[in-house]
């Protein structure tokens, strides 16, 4: 039964009953099998013992004793014989008949009460019937035989007496009945025994028969059991949770079935309650920045009309500065002072100095552009071109070169790069130690992964001291007066931001002792490209 929902402040307060879990439902339904499988094997330890009584009963006395009883008869009757052929025909041999009775007698009568006595409830019955039949084997002999043998001389034959031949003979009927009641109640002793036992087989049988019903019953309940608490709630969670994966986050997951399915199915609802407020407040900030993406990109393409326009009309007036200049001093050299000229030289200066800074700024503007080209670019050649640059700077400081034979290739922009090269070697060149000639040396291996190669610039000038290998990547940021060495303080934030367009990364080797080493890393041609688009829109926000 599906759980009411109680949301709302006039939502009826319900009563909840426990309800028992899975685990507990099946222990229960294991319990109640176990209780049915004692029961069973209980009645069918008692109904097994009773069969094995009865059975030992019937083999051990009821048969015995019915095997002891035909002794005894055989007995009572050779000695019949015996007696009746001695009296007859006065002669001893017969009387060898008639004393094996006698023994035989005595023997199958002692082992026959013997075996009564352990015949349970007919025994007192049993040793009645043989407790007759002694007595009238007894009155026999004391009526026909002992009288009759006791006349008889051997050798001589006579006829008996017929009022003791008359005795003999109603002694004897009146024995024989006794003997087929006492052969009677044998019988219904052992016919009960075998009764017994067939009930007890039969019992046995139908306790079998039980307990396999009784297991199918079981098994049968189990499986409806779980199909009930297990597989239909389960079922029903999974299309409930499929559905809400599908788009549908307002669905609620419905709980049923066992307290601790339910359990799952009210956290999978609170998970997908936590995931639709989660999802609604990313549409909102996706909306957002869709919106300030659209305001930025306007505002990009603005600032880069500014740039452009007020490149033009900042040079176009610094141009006028620095030619006016010159013609006042060219025209009234000779009427001003040296500090008149030297006021000439650095307003030309400031000037020029000016422009040179326009200019780098809308280079550092211009890297990462989204129209900048893409391809595959060998670093070799972007190497040479940086070089030929240099070259006029390379000859002044009578710095050597040291490059591999060989460059990779790496996706890029040939110009970014070829601006990369000229920053970092024109630097090496420009804060050479005035002790040493100028070696720069470059150097280019794979990293561990196979996704990045790692090159570095390293050259023996007058190095960077550590406090300041972050400094030096932050535009306009000078280590050294502009008297010492010229320059805008862009360069190294130059690198570092055409290092990043392509995806890669830049910073100072501290632990170069001797001059100044810039390790840096660009991805191979089938490395993380798309890291490079990232990192260039990123760039050109």
């Amino acid at each position: 039964m599906t759980e009411p929902d109680t949301a709302g402040p006039a939502a009826p307060i319900r009563h909840r009953h426990p309800r028992l879990t899975v685990r507990g439902c099946i222990l229960s339904v294991i319990a109640s099998v176990g209780v049915l499988i004692l029961v069973f094997a209980a009645v069918l330890a008692r109904e097994l013992t009773r069969t094995v009584d009865l059975s030992d009963h019937l083999r051990g006395v009821v048969q015995p004793a019915q095997l002891e009883a035909h002794r005894l008869q055989n007995a009572i009757l050779n000695q019949e014989i015996g007696a009746r052929g001695y009296i007859q025909s006065a002669d001893p041999q017969f009387l060898e008949p008639y004393e094996r009775g006698r023994a035989a007698e005595h023997d199958a009568s002692v082992t026959l009460r013997t075996l009564i006595v352990g015949a349970g409830e007919r025994a007192t019955q049993l040793l009645a019937d043989l407790d007759a039949v002694e007595a009238a084997v007894e009155q026999w002999r004391l009526r026909y035989t002992l009288p009759l043998m006791e006349t008889v001389q051997p050798g001589a034959p006579r006829a008996a007496d017929p009022d003791v031949v008359e005795a003999g003979r109603v002694s004897f009927t009146e024995l024989n009945d006794l003997f087929d009641v006492q052969n009677r109640h044998l019988d219904e002793a052992r016919a009960s025994a075998v009764a017994g036992l067939e009930e007890g087989r039969a019992v046995r049988d139908a306790v079998f028969t039980a307990m396999i019903v009784a297991f199918v019953l079981s098994a049968v309940g189990v499986a409806v059991l779980v199909q009930v608490l297990v597989v239909r709630p389960l079922t029903r969670l999974r299309d409930e949770t499929r559905d809400v994966a599908a788009g549908d986050f307002d669905r609620r997951i419905g709980r049923t079935g066992p307290s601790d399915v339910r359990a799952l199915a009210r956290d999978v609802d609170a998970m997908r309650e936590r995931l639709a407020r989660e999802l609604a407040r990313s549409t909102d900030d996706r909306r957002r920045l869709e919106s300030q993406a659209v305001e930025l990109r306007r505002s990009n393409a603005e600032l880069e009309q500014f740039a452009y326009v007020a490149s033009h009309d900042l040079q176009e007036p610094l141009r006028k500065v620095a030619s006016f200049c010159r013609l006042l001093e060219k025209r009234y050299s000779d009427e001003l002072d040296e500090r008149g000229l030297r006021y000439i030289d650095f307003a030309v200066d400031g000037a020029q100095r000016m422009q040179t800074l326009i200019n780098d700024l809308l280079a550092f503007s211009r890297v990462g552009r989204s129209g900048s080209a893409r391809t595959v670019v060998d670093l070799g050649t972007v190497l040479d071109r940086a070089v030929n640059n240099l070259s006029a700077l390379i000859d002044d400081a009578g710095a050597r070169i040291e490059r591999p034979t060989s460059l990779p290739g790496v996706v890029g922009d040939a110009t970014l790069l070829v601006m990369l090269w000229q920053n970092l070697i024109g630097n090496a060149v420009k804060f050479a130690d005035p002790a040493r000639t100028p070696v720069v040396r470059i150097e280019c291996e794979r990293s561990t992964d196979g996704r990045m190669w790692q090159l570095s610039v390293t050259d023996n000038g007058i190095g960077i001291a550590p406090e300041f290998t972050e400094k030096v990547f932050v535009i306009f940021q000078r280590l050294h007066p502009r008297e010492d060495y010229d320059g805008t303080g862009i360069g190294l934030a130059l690198c570092r931001k055409i290092v990043e367009v392509h995806g890669g990364g830049i910073g100072i080797d501290t632990d170069v002792v001797e001059g100044t080493r810039i390790r840096f890393t660009l991805p191979t041609e089938t490395g993380p490209s798309e890291a490079i688009g990232s990192a260039a829109e990123g760039a050109s926000a």
